[in-house]
Formats: structure tokens, C-alpha cells, sequence
């Protein structure tokens, strides 16, 4: 039996180690790509990139809906969810947030919509879907949210900002842009490589492997160490990243020593954060700010409540 360990990490947020083996297919990951031969850490390396774009999104769902017909109900949801930036100016040693906004999107099943009547400034864009389960219906949502995010990545990473967005790569062109992984639910290593993860120091990483070999989301990746933290076990502070696979392999293993050497820097600190240290200060605070822009739950629920009750009274 080994050792147990307990951790900070907020269960609401999940554990920040969720292996699931039928998430990789091992046939499509190839290990070979920077070292052909036996793994050891590499160290990373701070080449003063003077300006780092964090990119990340929030999302909560406000409501359910129904259509009532006479064929019957249609299942919906409504939701919020914002996205933006914080910049971090090496130089002047300051950070400001870029490019925040808010979008509220109502998803309809069956194929069927209806027009939300806005409460407002409080404006919902309606869209339907074939499916009438209520997963299928969170992840049209959620995707929505994703698709804001990697365009607002690529926006940056083309203005010439090192971009790190908040969870995978959504979009493959050949920019600087590090997709940030917080909860490992894949072992995508082989098990005479996946050791190297344990012997990690803050500051290292592995070397770089390929993900989705010949397929169309082809990317590079690499696991790094943030902190190095007592009575911690071996996942503790590991992050994953992943750029695009279209990069020259030499920019990819120039951008995993710039994150491994950089990163630490504005790794959390657990009497602050419950994601610590894989929850980035930068992110963290960009969240916030986005949470409080998407208004307050309860209020956003009753002033929906009574622009739809209204309007059923006036048709």
C-alpha cells in the first residue's frame, strides 16, 4: 500500500490528478520527438520575455428554460459567461486586464429556439441544438465559451504577446500561444517515461512529446514542476502544456523552457488559493474579475423571471 496523502485542492473543483486510460489512444503519442533515447528533467529557462498574456473564461449557468407546446416541452438553458485577459508587464513590473467581456447565450433542444426577452442591459443570445439531453446542452454552452477564448488567444498571441491560456489549445496555427492544464484525467506518458513526472523540480519539465500524432489536433506537450512543496506527493504542482504542433519543433522547445522557467514565478500559494500552485496568480485574479462582471446571480435570475413573465402578460 502507499503512502496517502491529503490535499488543498477544492473538491468542488475536482482532483487535480483524474486518470482515465480510455481518454488516450497510445498509438497517436509519440515520445520521440526532442530526446530518442531515456528521459531525464530538463531545466527550464527565463530568456526575459518581457510581456505574458493570460487568457481564461468563466461560466455559470443562470437558468432553465421550457418551451411548452402541443407536441410538447423543449428543454433550454440559459447562462453567462465572460472572457478576457490579464497582461503582465515584465518591464514595468505591472499587470492590467485587456479585452474582458460578457456574452449570455440561451441554448434550446429539439432543433427549436425563441427569443429571450431581455432584461435590460441583460441580453441573452438564443440558439437551439438537435439534442434535448441537458449534456449535450452545457457543452453547446460551454463550447461557446471556449470558441471566445481561442479566438481571443490568437488575437493576442498575433500582436506579437506570449499568450498562456487557461486549460487545452483550441486553435492550431503557429503562434505562441501555451494551452495550460491544470487536472491530469490522461496518462498520456509510457509507463517507462511516466516515472520522469515524479523527479520533476520546480523549474523543470520533460521533454517534448507529440499528442494526436497525424491527426488533425496534432500538438506538442510537456509536463513541468511549479513548486516544490513538503509532505507533497510526486503530481503535486505538475501542470501539462501543449502548443501547436504546426510550430518548428525548435520554437516548441524554446516556449516549454520559457514556461517551466517562467511559470513558478506566479504560482499560487495555498493560504490564498484552494487550486494552489496550479490555480496562476494572474489567472486567479482575471477569474474574479470576470465573476464580478457577470453580475449577481440572484439578481440576474429575478430580473429574467420578471422580462419573461412580463412579456407573457403583454402577448
Amino acid at each position: 500500500m502507499g503512502q496517502l496523502y491529503v490535499e488543498g485542492w477544492a473538491p468542488e473543483y475536482g482532483s487535480p490528478f483524474e486518470a482515465d486510460e480510455s481518454l488516450v489512444d497510445h498509438d497517436k503519442v509519440d515520445e520521440s520527438v526532442e530526446v530518442d533515447g531515456p528521459w531525464t528533467p530538463l531545466s527550464g529557462s527565463d530568456d526575459g520575455t518581457g510581456q505574458i498574456a493570460f487568457v481564461d473564461g468563466v461560466r455559470r449557468i443562470d437558468a432553465r428554460l421550457t418551451i411548452d407546446a402541443p407536441e410538447g416541452p423543449t428543454p433550454g438553458i440559459c447562462g453567462s459567461y465572460g472572457v478576457g485577459a490579464v497582461i503582465w508587464d515584465r518591464v514595468e513590473g505591472r499587470s492590467h486586464y485587456t479585452d474582458l467581456r460578457v456574452e449570455r447565450l440561451a441554448v434550446f433542444g429539439n432543433g427549436v429556439g425563441a427569443p429571450v426577452p431581455s432584461a435590460g442591459p441583460i441580453v441573452y443570445r438564443s440558439v437551439s441544438i438537435p439534442d434535448a439531453d441537458p449534456g449535450m446542452l452545457i457543452k453547446r454552452f460551454h463550447g461557446a465559451m471556449r470558441k471566445a477564448e481561442a479566438n481571443l488567444s490568437e488575437q493576442l498571441a498575433q500582436s506579437g504577446l506570449f499568450v498562456i491560456a487557461d486549460g487545452p489549445i483550441n486553435d492550431l496555427s503557429a503562434t505562441e500561444k501555451v494551452g495550460y492544464v491544470k487536472s491530469h484525467r490522461a496518462p498520456y506518458l509510457s509507463p517507462q517515461n511516466a516515472p520522469i513526472i515524479g523527479r520533476l523540480r520546480m523549474g523543470e519539465r520533460t521533454p517534448l512529446f507529440v499528442i494526436g500524432r497525424g491527426g488533425q489536433y496534432e500538438r506538442y506537450s510537456w509536463y513541468q514542476r511549479l513548486a516544490d512543496l513538503p509532505d507533497a506527493h510526486s503530481w503535486t504542482g505538475i501542470v501539462r502544456c501543449e502548443v501547436s504542433s504546426a510550430l518548428p519543433r525548435s520554437a516548441a522547445a524554446t516556449i516549454a523552457d520559457r514556461t517551466a522557467g517562467v511559470l513558478p514565478l506566479v504560482a499560487s500559494q495555498g493560504h490564498v488559493d484552494p487550486r494552489a500552485p496550479q490555480n496562476l496568480v494572474p489567472i486567479a485574479a482575471l477569474e474574479k474579475q470576470l465573476r464580478r462582471l457577470l453580475g449577481d446571480r440572484a439578481f440576474v435570475y429575478r430580473a429574467l423571471r420578471t422580462a419573461v413573465a412580463t412579456a407573457a402578460v403583454e402577448a
